[in-house]
């Protein structure tokens, strides 16, 4: 690591086109096909890095994606997320920090697959657990940088989670998980990078969250 938000748009017009055939496919079998949105908040495993280039160790994340719930109440979703931020690029030496005053933006875009289960506690309140694997896109970028300045990579990494879902209506729900990721080996191998001089290469993380799902 080197050193505004949005959920992209692509992945909230997947989770909208999934509510279309939730309920034909609900219908038809004991599957169900679900979309949602969700918005949390990331606490970053690289801390004194984050700190220095964006000023914190932790941000917002929006994302959403789609899920497909199976009779044995065995779940499986595809989640799309963004962090954004903008901080300034930073020279560490003899663990002192100089700020350049170049600005620099930290954009980190993971796609998860996720497998669990939800447990039948009540047929309104819903916890779950599970696991997964994901990939994550990171962009370091600064309008004036040369070529070699910028950073674009992708990385896989891991991550387990759990939380519990609240039926609010028929159709409409919604649900407070938290996600432990690990993905080692990913910053602080490019020479100019903070990250190196800390030794941290971890970009996982804790996240919370809470989301709004559509579908039964």
């Amino acid at each position: 690591m080197k050193g505004t938000t949005g959920a992209p748009r692509r992945f909230v017009k997947v989770a909208v086109a999934a509510l279309l055939f939730a309920a034909p496919a609900h219908a038809q079998t004991d599957v169900t096909l679900r979309g949602f949105v969700d918005v949390g908040s990331q606490s970053f495993a690289a801390q004194r890095s984050f700190d220095a280039v964006l000023g914190g160790t932790r941000g917002p994340v929006f994302g959403g994606g789609v899920e497909v719930v199976l009779p044995q109440q065995i779940f499986v979703s595809l989640r799309a997320s963004r962090f954004r931020r903008t901080g300034q690029r930073v020279f560490a030496f003899n663990n002192e920090l100089f700020n350049l005053g170049i600005p620099v933006t930290v954009t980190i875009a993971p796609v998860e697959l996720i497998g669990g289960y939800r447990f039948n506690y009540r047929s309104r309140l819903v916890p779950y657990a599970g696991a997964g694997v994901g990939w994550h896109r990171y962009d370091e970028t600064s309008e004036f940088a040369d070529a070699n300045e910028n950073v674009t990579d992708r990385f896989t990494g891991f991550h387990v989670l759990g939380g519990t879902e609240l039926r609010i209506a028929r159709w409409i729900g919604t649900a407070f998980d938290v996600e432990w990721a690990t993905v080692p080996h990913a910053i602080g191998d490019h020479p100019n990078s903070v990250s190196r001089e800390f030794r941290e290469s971890n970009l996982g993380g804790v996240t919370v969250r809470v989301k709004l799902i559509v579908g039964r």
